[in-house]
This record gives structure tokens, C-alpha cells and sequence, in this order.
């Protein structure tokens, strides 16, 4: 259970994306009995909006993502044409804005970067059911 989308270089292309991910999960729970809580359709579309944010910010041309269900996770992968890996900062509350890395790597449950022959993949895998360890 997949579906991958190139993504445009317009402004639009983050809304997209959010939608793009938010039916896949509707078709996944719909057409496949797949358990998808509203927790795991909000965090996935944050996920997507700050992968596909960062690749519109710092790589030209088009962005590819890749939404399968793995398990009892969905697997978000976002891959674009810069091969500079992020790097995580470190928490700081007075900084503005650049917090999209430390916001995936708090809700995901796995994170991973890889280099391409051209450009990088970024990859989040998200609970698509809430346990206790989640919270309210």
C-alpha cells in the first residue's frame, strides 16, 4: 500500500502535499480496513508540510513524496535534488522559526536521512495508532 507524487516547484505544492497525504490515509482506512487514528492523519500532515517546506527552501526543481503504509506506521519520504543533509539543532525556545527538524524527530517514531547519487531522501515514520506513551 504506496502512492508516490512529484511535486512542482509553485507555491502550492506544501497544501498539496497535505492533501495528497491526508487522502491517502482516508483511502487506507476506507478501502483497506487500515487503522488510522486522527492523531496519526494530523501529525503525518505536519510531518509532510515541514519535509516538503524544507525542500522548497533549499533545493531547486521538483520534490518526490513517497507514502507507504509499513507495519503499523506510515513511512513519509520526501526526496529533493540538494545534497546537503539537515542537521538537527539544538532546543532553543527564544530562536524564530527553523524548528521543522526538531518538530519531525519529536512526533516520529523513526527518522532517517540518506544521500542520493542526486540530492537526499528524508524519511518519518509516524504511529498510525495512538498508544499510552502518546498522551491526550
Amino acid at each position: 500500500m504506496r502512492t508516490t507524487v512529484t511535486l512542482g516547484g509553485d507555491s502550492a505544492r506544501i497544501a498539496q502535499a497535505r492533501h495528497w497525504a491526508a487522502a491517502f490515509l482516508e483511502r487506507m482506512r476506507e478501502d483497506h480496513g487500515v487503522p488510522v487514528s486522527q492523531r496519526a492523519l494530523d501529525l503525518t500532515q505536519l510531518v509532510v508540510s515541514e519535509l516538503v517546506t524544507n525542500a522548497q527552501k533549499y533545493a531547486p526543481g521538483p520534490v518526490t513524496m513517497d507514502l507507504r503504509i509499513v507495519d503499523d506506521l506510515v513511512e513519509v519520504t520526501v526526496q529533493d535534488s540538494d545534497p546537503t543533509l539537515p542537521e538537527p539543532r539544538t532546543a532553543d525556545a527564544a530562536r524564530v522559526g527553523q524548528h521543522g527538524l526538531e518538530i519531525v524527530r519529536a512526533v516520529a517514531r523513526a527518522f532517517e536521512v540518506q544521500r542520493q547519487p542526486v540530492g537526499k531522501r528524508v524519511t518519518a515514520r509516524i504511529a498510525l495508532q495512538d498508544s499510552a506513551a502518546d498522551g491526550a
